[in-house]
């Protein structure tokens, strides 16, 4: 047997050194991630100074790195949920935009969702929250991955509840037994109860909104516990109802200042710092917490939004209707995020990274040592080296595609590359006043440089040096995107609707209800032994 070879040597002594202790012994992390909804950039405090009410979340920043060019994939509920959780814009994975109470589809079955690598890499998987990809048959997120799920099939907004919370303009409460027949107010489901589902039995119809943040950090923590206790490493996905209108407020009642909002924010913060404090008590250092926002504010629900921070899309502002959710704007689509994982991700670090929600796939595969499902291109990428500070780099290239306001739905129509945000359209969805900016087309597009206006007020001159020296680029990144979607493979999203796919435990009970007002409470029908009646499957 010959000796071993110098580098052979050096391989050693490095190893015993320490020195390749991160190669030599890979131990999966838990991964915990918060989605919130309609919050806005400046509905954290760490990001606006003007925003207090958010004290955990901002010791979250302190301990963690902020993210301040974070980019919801689209700007709306059901797209922007897809790409997260599989990597891929809606003009891949086919959910262009939101799925109904009635609908029959939801996130395409081929499309592999970020549970199931983790899953099949031996991860306990849990998902808490809001869902909105579809939960009729197996489009369920008991069959997406999950191993437990607790959750509204939707927004919650998109049914009746006898604690209706806060909304603009307001809805009733769920008619009761022998209610006589009532005003049905637009944009209000009155008639058909929101749901709470427990894996895939309906455990609550309609839902106590009141109680809904504590009963989701009750069962958040407790899954955290017994995902700890098994020695599995865990995924939690935990898509929080704050801040989409309705808000609940529990008592008191909301101290001066940001009013109903402020202390709906309040309350989400406190939960997520249950979150925190409870995933450092099982294992300090061994989870990734990555905290973010769906999409921008509601603006046309006024006071009952969140804040844009400095992100006004004034342009559009100008020509009517609001630059927020929905739109292409960055109010729409730019969003406060955070990661902490305490040991592994720098401390009070701010990132100016071009980064997005469809990083998170792409990211928690690799850092889990999973391989990414074949036979498909992802637009999110893996932004390890900027969460651990090794590199400030994200994205060369962000597409922003259509979400309701302006043009096909899930169209890609506005870019960002660099400093540079091209809109090819624009459109504002309903403001506050009630106005609506009509789709306009831009060929060429429009440019902002957002490093000097990131207002979006003022578009770059067509003729200036800058417009002309910046438009080839962007032009040949454009097409380039447009060719790789149209060659990639591509899945399509069923949209059809049937009354029959209505979420509903008793028929017999007005608005579904599991129990008719007033009787005595009833044995939920899973704890009974039998499976409680539901038309989702």
């Amino acid at each position: 047997m010959g000796s071993p070879s110098p580098w052979a040597v050096l391989v050693l002594v490095m190893m015993l050194a320490g020195l390749l202790a991160p190669c030599v012994a890979h131990e999966q992390p838990n991964f915990i991630v918060i989605l919130a909804d309609d919050v806005g950039w400046g509905d954290l405090g760490a990001n606006w100074a003007e925003t207090k009410e958010t004290p955990h979340l901002d010791e979250l920043a302190a301990e963690g790195t902020r993210f301040v060019d974070f980019h919801s994939a689209a700007s709306t509920c059901s797209p922007s949920r897809a790409s997260l959780l599989t990597g891929r814009l809606g003009a891949r994975n086919g959910v262009t935009h939101n799925f109904a109470v009635t609908s029959v589809g939801g996130l395409p079955l081929n499309e592999t969702t970020l549970a199931e690598v983790l899953q099949e890499a031996g991860y306990s998987t849990g998902a808490i929250g809001k869902w909105h990809l579809g939960h009729h048959g197996r489009h369920h997120p008991s069959f997406r991955g999950f191993d437990y799920y607790l959750g509204i099939p939707y927004s919650h907004d998109m049914g009746c509840t006898d604690t209706p919370g806060y909304n603009l303009p307001p809805c009733p409460p769920c008619p009761s037994h022998g209610t006589t027949a009532r005003v049905v107010r637009k944009d209000c489901y009155a008639e058909i109860a929101l749901p709470l589902f427990e894996n895939v039995t309906i455990v609550q119809q309609p839902v106590n909104l009141s109680s809904l943040a504590a009963r989701y950090a009750e069962e958040a923590a407790r899954f955290i516990r017994q995902a700890s206790d098994s020695g599995r490493p865990f995924f939690l996905y935990l898509a929080l109802a704050h801040m989409h209108v309705p808000l609940g407020v529990p008592p008191p009642p909301p101290a001066p200042g940001r009013g109903i909002y402020g202390a709906a924010l309040r309350e989400m913060d406190a939960l997520v710092g249950r979150i925190k404090q409870v995933a450092d008590s099982h294992g300090k250092g061994s989870t990734l917490l990555w905290f973010a926002g769906d999409n921008g504010p509601w603006a046309q629900k006024c006071e009952l939004a969140g804040r844009l921070g400095p992100f006004l899309g004034a342009w559009q502002r100008q020509r009517g209707g609001s630059s927020a959710k929905q739109t292409t704007w960055e109010g729409g689509h730019r969003v406060p995020a955070l990661a902490y994982w305490p040991g592994r991700i720098p401390a009070k670090r701010t990132s100016q990274a071009l980064l997005s929600t469809l990083d998170i796939f792409p990211t928690l595969v690799a850092l889990a040592g999973a391989a990414l499902p074949p036979d498909r291109r992802f637009d999110g990428l893996d932004v390890s080296p900027v969460l651990f500070g090794w590199s400030d780099v994200g994205h060369k290239v962000l597409l922003h595609p259509n979400s309701g306001a302006a043009g096909k739905d899930g169209g890609i129509e506005a870019l960002r590359l660099a400093q540079y945000k091209a809109f090819y359209t624009t459109g504002g969805a309903m403001a506050c006043d009630g106005s609506i900016g009509p789709a306009e087309h831009h060929q060429p597009p429009l440019i902002f440089n957002l490093d000097h206006d990131m207002q979006e007020q003022q578009p770059l001159d067509v003729a200036s040096s800058e417009y002309q020296a910046v438009l080839p680029a962007i032009s040949r990144a454009y097409a380039q995107a447009l060719e790789d979607i149209t060659t990639d493979n591509v899945s399509v999203a069923d949209y059809s609707k049937d009354p029959a796919a209505t979420p509903c435990c008793n028929v017999q009970h007005v608005a579904c209800r599991c129990q008719a007002p007033g009787s005595h409470a009833a044995v939920p029908a899973h704890r009974a032994g039998r499976r409680a009646t539901w038309l989702c499957l």
